[in-house]
């Protein structure tokens, strides 16, 4: 049995590290409106660059997130204080590889795949 989560509400999303994100249920709005990104369609449209799919991945990731992350914590610059959430922020987030492989498997592979918990 396929198990809805009908909540519209933001959820934090611990991604290690002291790292914890609010961010918005991932919906078929919100991966429509990422493929619409700029970044995506030029690695997607560009024939003589083709991306590897982990570019294409780290791409995604960056698209939705700037999309779905509604707010942060955990997160400062070299003097420990807290930054405020910007989009640069979220890619520049999401360029460190332990902090984008938690978002990529509990956020948007833990979306995608529907039997993670036997719900198929």
């Amino acid at each position: 049995m396929l198990r809805l989560n009908l909540s519209t509400e933001p959820q934090w999303l611990d991604l290690g590290h002291g790292v914890r994100l609010l961010v918005e249920p991932l919906t078929t709005a919100i991966m429509l409106a990422a493929r619409s990104d700029p970044a995506i369609i030029a690695a997607a449209s560009d024939a003589e660059i083709s991306a590897s799919n982990d570019d294409l991945a780290r791409i995604v990731a960056k698209a939705v997130g700037r999309i779905v992350v509604k707010d942060w914590e955990g997160v400062g610059d070299e003097n420990d204080e807290p930054l405020p959430l910007t989009p640069e922020g979220i890619d520049a987030l999401l360029e460190l590889w332990p902090i984008f492989e938690a978002f990529q498997t509990r956020y948007i592979a833990g979306a995608l795949i529907l039997d993670a918990e036997k719900n198929v």
